[in-house]
């Protein structure tokens, strides 16, 4: 499975400028990003909802599984309700689906509260409720729009347990965040700022590429190489020297700084 060359225009404003990458089945792949940086274009593109330029390897749309932004079920409905109307849509009925459901909703902590309004559930249970959706139906294919976003750590760990174990059962896990220890557990990370590529590889690949060192300091001796870390300074030397080797989250603000690292 993969995307080659996306281009995606709205308008006059170009979303997406020359985006390629790979999403095999059996791992996560990660799409970071700040706001506006492309995510969820990206996203929407590959599963067939944004008309793009270029090409996108993907299955059919019934073997693929997408969580939107928001949690992908609707509010004013019961779980029970969203889980036989999203297990229809797919051919899910009768005790096939029941014990489908049965498994992913007890997974997710979820059990005994199939007669409540999707819209009543805290903010990490409609969550996992919108990952068990997108899971019904066993797709090869499985994309997340940022689905940890103001999440309670509880719940994070959680949903990333179950994501890891789509993964682990062959599907092809695509998602996106803003969160950079998320992207250190993945297995290929695609970086984004305004539509382009900074930084595509492993979490390994990308920190081995950046050359230097981080020095923290108050007084940066460059500032446009240096960056607010609590009440100081995290400051790039590209040129060998004392200090620490870069982090994941070090590239990603250098490359953001600079265009690429």
């Amino acid at each position: 499975m993969r995307a080659d060359h996306l281009i995606v225009r709205y308008g006059a404003t170009l979303a997406l400028d020359d985006v390629s990458l790979d999403f095999p089945p059996g791992r996560i792949t990660m799409v970071v990003g700040g706001d506006g940086a492309g995510k969820t274009t990206l996203l929407r593109a590959i599963v067939g909802l944004v008309g793009v330029q270029g090409t996108v390897d993907r299955p059919p749309a019934h073997e693929i599984g997408y969580m939107p932004t928001g949690a992908g079920s609707w509010s004013d409905l019961t779980v029970d309700e969203n889980v036989a109307f999203i297990g229809g849509a797919y051919g899910l009925r009768g005790v096939a689906l029941q014990e489908r459901a049965e498994a992913l909703l007890g997974a997710a902590g979820l059990d005994g509260v199939g007669d409540r309004l999707a819209g009543h559930l805290s903010g990490g249970m409609h969550t996992k409720l919108g990952f068990c959706l997108a899971m019904l139906h066993r797709p090869r294919l499985l994309v997340l729009d940022e689905p940890s976003t103001g999440v309670d750590p509880v719940s994070r760990v959680e949903l990333w347990r179950m994501i890891s174990d789509a993964a682990v059962h062959g599907a092809a896990v695509l998602m996106s965040t803003t969160y950079i220890d998320e992207a250190e557990r993945a297995g290929s990370v695609t970086v984004l700022q305004e539509g382009h590529v900074l930084l595509s590889g492993t979490p390994e690949e990308i920190v081995a590429a950046c050359p230097g060192h981080i020095v923290a300091t108050d007084h940066p001796q460059r500032p446009e190489l240096a960056w607010h870390d609590g009440d100081g300074y995290r400051e790039w030397f590209p040129e060998p020297g004392h200090g620490d080797p870069p982090t994941l989250e070090d590239v990603c603000i250098i490359a953001s700084l600079q265009g690429s690292p």
